[in-house]
């Protein structure tokens, strides 16, 4: 009696907390929908406006917004392909081969991660101005500094785990270490490489500060960073920027509910050594 006692206020506990965690989703959805009239006020706090209306997503969609969704694709598409493609490399040495000093480079990778971006952006923009970088897709390059450490260490979970039979039948058959990484390796590891592609693709999606300080440019500005310019002199078009928001959380909102099963199992699969 006690235990169904417990699991029943577990479980109301568990949905409230759900609800605060998803009310500002809904709120900032609702809100896209309100004439700008309404979203201050004495009506500001009505859940549901009595005038819908989607001129917020009109006068977005006549802005620049679709220019800035295409550089994130774009952005974010090339980052994650040779993001993936380093990583696995990467995170195949340290897990496979055999030297001195693994674990202190793994240390050091995963301690790259942890400085914060107002400490590297600068010596990153006078290295882009030099070059003549800026304003430009290079900026995919820097963004290694956010997602490759993460990538690294998810990748080395999934490597560890492939049997080593394997790798020593293949090589006894003649088959080099980048065709047994190739043939063999990569094929195992890929609820890995699919799960650290995905959560690198959303990390760079969602990236604001490097965007904003290299790519000045409007033509060259992300999705992200084109909210934070829905403004006036005075004012700030809080309706253009919930409806901005909800139409760049949709993508990521896909990915995320076309492959959970993928990612829960490229985080969990490499979790446990069999």
């Amino acid at each position: 009696m006690v235990n169904k006692k417990a699991e029943k206020l577990f479980a109301a506990i568990i949905v409230l907390y759900l609800l605060i965690i998803v009310f500002p989703f809904i709120w900032v959805g609702l809100t896209s929908f309100k004439p700008e009239s309404e979203i201050w006020g004495s009506e500001a706090l009505k859940v549901f406006s009595n005038n819908s209306t989607i001129e917020h997503y009109q006068a977005l969609f006549k802005a620049n917004i679709l220019n800035s969704l295409k550089n994130s694709f774009i952005i974010s598409s090339i980052t994650t392909i040779y993001v993936t493609l380093v990583a696995s490399f990467c995170a195949y040495a340290i897990a496979r081969l055999k030297f001195r000093g693994k674990n202190i480079l793994l240390s050091v990778i995963l301690a790259t991660s942890m400085f914060p971006q107002m400490i590297v952006i600068g010596p990153i923009y006078n290295a882009f101005v030099k070059l003549g970088w800026t304003n430009s897709y290079f900026i995919t390059l820097p963004y290694s500094m956010i997602t490759l450490p993460v990538a690294i260490f998810i990748l080395v979970t999934h490597f560890a785990k492939v049997p080593k039979e394997m790798e020593e039948s293949a090589s006894i058959d003649g088959a080099s270490k980048m065709r047994t990484f190739i043939k063999i390796i990569l094929p195992l590891a890929l609820p890995g490489i699919f799960t650290s592609a995905i959560i690198t693709f959303i990390g760079v999606w969602n990236e604001f500060l490097l965007s904003l300080t290299l790519n000045s440019d409007s033509n060259y500005h992300t999705a992200t960073v084109a909210i934070s310019f829905l403004r006036g002199q005075f004012q700030i078009f809080w309706g253009q920027v919930t409806a901005a928001t909800i139409v760049v959380t949709i993508p990521t909102l896909i990915i995320v509910i076309l492959f959970q099963k993928q990612i829960i199992s490229g985080l969990t699969s490499g979790a446990v050594k069999e």
